[in-house]
């Protein structure tokens, strides 16, 4: 679409997740992209729940799909459409299409489809239906039927797709689907085409896995369209479509949980993601802007086009994932973090620990490459006396280490003006009198304040804890 005709036809997009699981990789990026896309063009983004399978749809599934979306900032315009709220309107152009000859009533049983489907098995060939009811207006007035599109039989369907490129398929391949069954309730392939008409939507932008649909989709746009104009009224134009191609795991397999396909919300909660670092990682899996990696949504609002989007699946990598959340936990805000944090930690509104946690950030979002790395970091914090020594650090507590710590307290406990500087100069004096090398005494310092073989920087950690607690710590290990 050129720029010209997208300004006389204002860009709708949207998101149409089934809420019969929760929100995934794939469907928040198709959101995103959605999102982005709209943005750009300064048009509409809407979000629809296709919630007509109603012995699968939940609704704990749609809530963790509207909170998913909240969470990632996919912020939609106007109301969520809830597409089993329309099945009215799906019939009534239903029955519009066959009043004027482009869908028709079938009769088949069940046994004549059985008896169709074998044949083709044993042909080896797809199962087509070409219902000889297809032409037929004697109804039985006593049998039950469902309603099927008078699909074109000659000549090829071509979509101009955004990201596929130019794909034809004969319509001798299509066959007469099925637009509302036996009961009267629409079917997902009408639905999609009522709504997104209804809704204004102009572009859209799915999964590769919808490429087929696409084509059984279009002749009930086109035979609405020739209804509609036929009728004086305003027409259903083709929408533009753009099928993304999926997400594959790192070995280049389909994504599945062992390579961290579960829920948007297993991100946040389990593994410790910020919204903003998964929002950049799923923006570059697929999509790309010269070599830059960290992109902020302002930017990407303002680059975002579907000719960027790449034809080939894109990798999921757990581990980029983590590093690209380490860099938007170095530069976020330390009282958001330690927000987070004591969430983490199930830390009431008024515990005073809150303070020391964002006290606590700068020292420690150096390292951390989640939030649960970062809630993990503040154990030393909140730990009793005597602590718990692990494993890896017990051994730094053996030997000289009870002789060094007691020059450690003694020098320590002669300094007043707790800061970072001053215990790192007295530190240091310890070393060089011992005559080694200040890692030999920090390591078991370290030990002693903390439990553990690794943490923030050493005098960080002394300031963090305070003078006493830190004195009393050290005196617990000390000759």
């Amino acid at each position: 679409m050129s720029a010209t005709e997208i300004n006389e036809r204002a860009v709708v997009t949207r998101f149409a997740p089934s809420p019969t699981g929760f929100l995934h990789l794939g469907g928040a990026r198709t959101a995103l992209f959605n999102l982005l896309y709209a943005r750009h063009h300064g048009g509409t983004f809407r979000l629809r729940i296709e919630d007509t399978d109603r012995a699968r749809s939940t609704q704990p599934a749609i809530d963790a799909i509207l909170n998913g979306m909240r969470w990632l900032g996919l912020d939609w315009d106007g109301e969520e459409v809830y597409q089993f709220a329309r099945a009215d309107r799906h019939a009534a152009v239903a029955h519009r299409m066959i009043e004027a000859g482009h869908a028709y009533r079938c009769y088949l049983t069940s046994e004549e489809l059985d008896s169709m489907r074998a044949a083709a098995q044993a042909a080896k060939q797809p199962l087509r239906i070409r219902s000889p009811w297809r032409d037929r207006t004697d109804w039985p007035a006593d049998q039950s039927y469902v309603v099927r599109l008078r699909a074109p039989t000659e000549g090829a369907t071509t979509i101009h797709d955004r990201v596929q490129g130019e794909v034809t398929v004969q319509n001798a391949e299509l066959d007469d689907l099925v637009l509302l069954r036996s009961d009267g309730t629409p079917t997902y392939m009408l639905a999609v085409v009522v709504d997104d008409h209804d809704m204004g939507v102009t572009h859209v932008i799915r999964g590769d896995d919808h490429l087929n649909n696409a084509f059984r989709q279009l002749p009930i746009y086109r035979a609405m369209d020739a209804i509609a104009k036929e009728a004086g009224g305003e027409g259903w134009p083709d929408p533009v479509y753009a099928h993304i191609p999926l997400i594959h795991g790192s070995d280049g397999a389909k994504l599945s949980k062992r390579h961290g396909a579960v829920g948007i919300e297993a991100y946040r909660d389990e593994m410790g993601i910020l919204p903003e670092a998964l929002d950049n990682y799923l923006l570059r899996l697929g999509w790309g802007h010269g070599d830059d990696e960290i992109i902020a949504r302002e930017d990407a609002i303002r680059w975002f086009d579907l000719d960027a989007v790449g034809k080939s699946p894109s990798r999921f990598d757990l581990k980029k994932l983590e590093h690209l959340n380490g860099h938007y936990i170095r530069a976020s805000d330390d009282s958001r973090l330690a927000e987070l944090v004591a969430e983490k930690l199930d830390f009431d509104r008024d515990d005073t620990r809150r303070i020391s946690l964002a006290a606590a950030m700068p020292a420690l979002k150096p390292r951390a490459a989640n939030l649960n790395e970062l809630a993990e970091g503040t154990a030393f914090l909140f730990a009793t006396r005597p602590l718990a020594i692990d494993a890896d650090a017990a051994p730094l507590l053996a030997g000289e280490a009870p002789a060094l710590l007691e020059r450690l307290h003694a020098a320590l406990d002669a300094v007043h003006n707790w800061d970072t500087e001053t215990t790192e100069a007295a530190v240091r004096q310890v070393a060089e009198a011992a005559g080694v090398k200040l890692g030999q005494v920090a390591q078991p310092l370290r030990a002693a304040l903390t439990g553990r073989k690794t943490s923030p920087g050493i005098f960080d950690v002394l300031v963090l804890l305070g003078r006493d607690e830190s004195l009393a710590r050290i005196a617990d290990h000390k000759a």
